[in-house]
């Protein structure tokens, strides 16, 4: 059996890793739980997505500069507010999407079966972007046009169905929107901090009266791991999909996705 430090170590490592890069990591989690006995119902479900918060505080260290500048800035600049105010705009349609229809989502389509097809589907998708021939008119994610911000918005909705990726359907808009690889990647990284800090304190309140003390060491193991391991993945990942693109994150989806749906025909 395995213990359950070791399982919050593997989830938060899985965390981490996939967490900013469009491959899913709800949908990772997902299979892991199904396929490893690395989770079950109950506090290991809500476990997943608290431990986003180590995940998120990585995207804050690694952009401290540059964030508290804007925070500063938006005092007296009004790009500086602009920017800020296009990140709420962008935040706003998962608010509403999630309280009108976030437990339905989580009861249909919460499914080995969802996750898998949406990882082949989305890694299709990245595919065909990354070969079509877009001319890229966005080069810095603080300045958008605020429509594209709520454009961006709208398509991490999609995110809500386990396997799409946030991090991939914000990256995919805001690249069809006119941004480049980089920009469109930095912008799904500023996003996720308002929508993963939301969604940890919606779960943490939820599930409080049930948490404890080793519930919340454990928390802790797999928080600092999924910190640790994101700070690693983010730098290599930015570096990375500037010079080579998406195609092995989409490949990578495809034969995830295929290799999930043999188990389950299976029976796995």
């Amino acid at each position: 059996m395995m213990s359950d430090t070791l399982r919050a170590v593997l989830l938060g490592i899985i965390e981490g890793v996939t967490e900013f890069l469009p491959v899913s990591s709800t949908g990772h989690l997902l299979l892991a739980e199904r396929f490893f006995g690395l989770g079950d119902e109950g506090f290991w479900k809500s476990f997943a997505i608290l431990i986003q918060l180590g995940a998120i505080l990585a995207i804050v260290a690694l952009y401290f500069f540059k964030l508290s500048r804007v925070a500063i800035g938006a005092l007296t600049n009004p790009d500086d507010r602009r920017f800020i105010i296009g990140v709420l705009i962008a935040f706003l349609p998962a608010v509403v999407v999630g309280l009108i229809a976030g437990k339905y989502i989580k009861a249909l389509l919460f499914d080995p079966w969802v996750v898998c097809f949406s990882l082949i589907v989305g890694g299709a998708i990245l595919l065909w972007v990354d070969q079509i021939d877009l001319k890229p008119r966005e080069h810095d994610a603080t300045r958008y046009p605020l429509m594209m911000y709520l454009w961006i918005g709208i398509a991490q909705c999609m995110a809500m169905i386990p396997g799409v990726s946030r991090s991939g359907a914000t990256i995919v808009a805001a690249m069809l929107l006119g941004g480049d690889k980089r920009s469109a990647a930095e912008f799904s990284f500023f996003l996720a901090i308002p929508t993963m800090v939301g969604a940890f304190v919606y779960d943490f309140y939820k599930s409080r009266a049930e948490m404890t003390s080793d519930h919340l060491g454990l928390i802790a193991i797999g928080f600092v791991v999924s910190f640790i391991t994101a700070m690693i993945v983010v730098k290599a990942f930015l570096g990375y999909v500037t010079r080579h693109g998406f195609v092995l994150f989409a490949w990578w989806r495809v034969i995830v996705g295929t290799l999930g749906l043999i188990a389950l025909a299976l029976g796995k």
